[in-house]
């Protein structure tokens, strides 16, 4: 019922700078929140930064400081200002949309070099 496409990943170096967007689409009624999530190989997949319908961000603590999360409530979209990037930081990163359940996307591949 709603679609969510992620983009902006890529390959950067460390101490770097990436944006990450996020659209949702198709059958939106009413968005609780948005956010991000990100997984290394074999590793659970771990928040990183929601924000809520009244732009309330949360962090995760290994990421705050360096992350801004961002939403346009009107264009149903959310972004990800990811500042000073180490190779920690590389994962897939996945967009969340929460509207009565929790949507995802595909994921978008984050490789920070060394």
């Amino acid at each position: 019922q709603v679609q969510v496409v992620e983009s902006g990943g890529g390959l950067v170096q460390a101490g770097g700078s990436l944006r990450l967007s996020c659209a949702a689409s198709g059958g939106i009624f009413s968005i609780s929140a948005m956010g991000w999530w990100r997984a290394a190989p074999g590793k659970q997949r771990e928040l990183v930064a929601t924000i809520t319908s009244g732009r309330i961000p949360i962090y995760a603590n290994s990421v705050k400081g360096r992350f801004t999360i961002s939403r346009d409530t009107v264009k149903n979209t959310v972004s990800l200002r990811m500042n000073n990037l180490s190779p920690e930081d590389t994962a897939v990163y996945y967009c969340a949309v929460d509207q009565t359940v929790r949507y995802w996307g595909r994921g978008t591949q984050v490789t920070v070099s060394s």
